[in-house]
């Protein structure tokens, strides 16, 4: 696989930037591309996605073992970048933070060593200078005692918030004390302002004229960037210049091995394989409030059969036609609690729908919706779907962090006795009435927690995990199933009325 890594010491070193910014540079080039997000964040893919306009995927060992990561990051390259595309991996977090914070799995570490990329380390040099090769220093020595194996993979560095004058100076010094290239500098721009939120970074459609920002962007790394080595490097190749910026025939020798064409622009709105007839709807919520989902997830439920039909529980008045099921993402409808409570039409559709037996999968934005009442994130309360009984309250910290595995002790209608699916929770909002009501139960990996996870009422399952399907292919099965039973319960509802008025008339 070609490709590099962008990773950091620490969150808030300048991963997105970088990689929006590389993204933005290689794509004016025309190199073939694909972007992944290494871990369980959502919103950095909706960038990445915005910058390429093709379809970002996140890569995570905790959710898929080492052999499926590779083949899933394979066949997403051959898909959005050619046969020789060049992909780009954002880190997660600090470069060793892993599972519990103890342990290296998980980690972007452990990802470049199941992908055999090289790994970039993006440094910020705000407020230090001669330091920041101490900090290199440790990086590549580190073995975290986790039998996670030694080696580190970091062969490049790029360094955040410098100037050029800075940034000769330690490239001088770092290149001759250390085994690593230096491959370039990302200025201080204070046009730049990529705010974040209780979640994380705001989502992409929040900040104007976003494309403008990142041709910007773009321009402004294309010079400051030494992007033809970071092809070099991806490409395997020893030699590449070192020179940010140099321009050097040997560097664009080297960076022609990567096959140049440009990109071919794919629908944005997420899509399947296509290798599966649908055989029923799939209502799947996606607006300003709804947009968590991953990738692999859509991909099972279309290869469970489901045809995916988008629609805005903010924004439309009903659900899509011959829906036979309905998945309610996660997202910020704490942001927008005003307008979804003003939507009582859908609200009242939505409810109606579950009482009527339709199968519901709700993940953390999406069960708060379906709760009586929501506080946004203005104080007030709001009334909501009410197909579970509560209110969504806002804590002060953040409630649930980290992977987890979600299990039943006893045979549901999605997860059998026995079974797992491997999930994620982040979240500061809550639910009182989850401890007495909960049906299955949330461990982490690490340690012995565990508290009550899943609600279940009929057909809907909804609760704070975000689940990741592939990891448990029964219960992506079961639901494709009781979707078809819905519908052909419905149909046949249908036609015995009409079979009934037709007698009487």
């Amino acid at each position: 696989m070609r490709g590099v890594l962008i990773a950091a010491p620490s969150s808030g070193s300048g991963k997105t930037v970088a990689v929006m910014g590389l993204l933005a540079v290689l794509k004016q080039k025309g190199v073939g591309l694909a972007a992944f997000k290494c871990g369980p964040d959502y919103i950095d893919p909706l960038f990445h996605r915005k910058v390429l306009e093709v379809e970002s995927c996140n890569l995570d060992s905790f959710f898929m073992p080492a052999d499926q990561v590779r083949a899933l990051a394979e066949r997403t390259l051959a898909e959005t970048g050619g046969p020789e595309g060049f992909g780009v991996v954002e880190g997660v977090m600090g470069y060793f933070d892993g599972l519990g914070g103890v342990s290296a799995r998980g980690s972007s570490r452990e990802m470049a060593q199941i992908l055999e990329l090289p790994a970039i380390l993006v440094v910020d040099g705000r407020g230090a200078s001669l330091s920041l090769a101490a900090l290199i220093q440790g990086f590549l020595n580190y073995t975290p005692p986790d039998g996670t194996g030694r080696g580190n993979r970091i062969a490049g560095v790029i360094f955040n918030r410098v100037g050029g004058g800075m940034y000769d100076m330690l490239k001088k010094t770092v290149e001759a004390e250390l085994p690593v290239k230096c491959l370039g500098y990302i200025p201080k721009m204070d046009w730049l302002n990529i705010e974040s939120r209780h979640l994380g970074l705001v989502l992409p459609d929040e900040i104007a004229d976003l494309k403008g920002v990142v041709k910007r962007l773009g321009e402004e790394l294309e010079r400051t960037l030494d992007w033809e080595g970071i092809l070099a490097l991806g490409a395997g190749e020893e030699e590449a210049d070192k020179g940010a910026g140099s321009g050097s025939e040997k560097a664009a020798e080297l960076a022609e091995t990567v096959n140049f064409r440009k990109n071919p622009l794919n629908d944005a709105s997420p899509r399947g394989s296509g290798t599966t007839r649908p055989s029923f709807r799939l209502a799947v919520a996606m607006d300003e409030a709804f947009c968590f989902y991953y990738r692999e997830n859509l991909r099972a439920l279309e290869e469970a059969g489901a045809q995916l039909c988008y629609f805005s529980p903010i924004h439309d008045r009903k659900l899509p036609e011959q829906a036979a099921g309905l998945l309610l993402g996660g997202g910020y409808p704490e942001l927008h609690a005003g307008e979804l409570a003003a939507n009582q039409e859908m609200r009242e559709r939505i409810r109606s729908a579950a009482e009527f037996g339709m199968p519901i999968l709700a993940e953390c934005g999406g069960y708060l919706y379906l709760l009586d009442e929501l506080e946004g994130d203005d104080g007030a309360v709001y009334p909501m779907a009410g197909v579970f009984e509560g209110t969504g309250l806002r804590e002060n910290k953040l409630r649930q962090f980290g992977y987890i595995t979600v299990s039943s002790g006893q045979d549901g209608l999605y997860l059998k006795h026995g079974e797992m699916v491997r999930a994620h929770e982040f979240h500061y909002w809550h639910c009182a009435r989850d401890g007495e009501l909960a049906v299955m139960r949330a461990v982490k990996p690490t340690g012995r927690r565990s508290w009550p996870a899943m609600r279940e009422k009929k057909r809907v399952l909804a609760g704070f995990p975000h689940l990741y399907y592939p990891s448990c292919p029964e219960f992506v099965r079961r639901f494709g199933e009781q979707c078809r039973q819905y519908y052909n319960e419905k149909n046949g509802k249908l036609v015995e009325k009409n079979a009934d008025i037709a007698e009487r008339d």
